[in-house]
């Protein structure tokens, strides 16, 4: 069903004032134009903005969101102190193999770099990190490892996504080369895009996403 950009922005301050994790969301700006939502203000952790991105993401009609929050901190934090708690939660995550991530922390600004032999591993190290105070924002600069080209990446990823009953599997494209995948189509909705994208990262062999999927308005 059509939406106008006034419906779709009443729907986006309803989500955001819905999202449990958002302590104040009158304090976050929304524009929205065709389908593209801007979100502007302030907020006092990375994690508030994150959040912020994620829940507009679940809101039908919107194919875009421009990230303009700003991170403004309500104490004074130590970078020392701050590298600590992001090297302990790497290490507690059993996910990610221990020393595989480096971590480097500027005025609030955490730079992840290393090797990891899977995308999943990559996106584990950011999730454990990005709720942590002091943290402003997260640049992931992993690499995963090259493995030999797995046969059957394309189909398994195909069969994936056949198994998702709330998807129309064949509006979906993938396109493989030396363990890289390209994702190309229309889905309706953020949510939609998120798991097909997920389910791409989760195939053996594969090394990178490039996800092209359209959302439509």
């Amino acid at each position: 069903m059509y939406q106008t950009d006034e419906q779709i922005r009443q729907n986006v301050i309803e989500e955001l004032e819905w999202e449990p994790e958002i302590r104040d969301a009158s304090a976050i700006g929304v524009a929205v134009d065709q389908g593209v939502v801007t979100l502007s203000g302030d907020v006092d952790s990375y994690w508030q903005k994150m959040a912020a991105e994620k829940a507009v993401k679940r809101v039908a009609g919107v194919n875009t969101v421009v990230q303009e929050i700003k991170i403004k901190l309500s104490g004074e934090y130590d970078d020392m102190d701050i590298a600590r708690e992001v090297r302990s939660a790497l290490d507690l995550n059993l996910s990610i193999p221990n020393d595989a991530i480096k971590a480097e922390v500027q005025d609030g600004s955490v730079t992840l770099e290393g090797e990891v032999d899977w995308i999943y591993q990559k996106t584990e190290a950011e999730n454990s990190i990005e709720h942590l105070a002091g943290v402003k924002e997260v640049f992931n600069n992993i690499t995963i490892k090259q493995h030999a080209q797995s046969a059957g990446i394309k189909s398994g990823i195909q069969k994936a996504l056949q198994r998702m009953a709330s998807l129309d599997a064949n509006r979906i494209s993938i396109e493989t080369l030396d363990g890289k995948v390209i994702l190309r189509g229309t889905v309706r909705s953020w949510a939609e895009r998120d798991e097909v994208e997920k389910a791409a990262c989760a195939a053996p062999g594969v090394s990178e996403v490039e996800d092209r999927i359209a959302v439509a308005s």
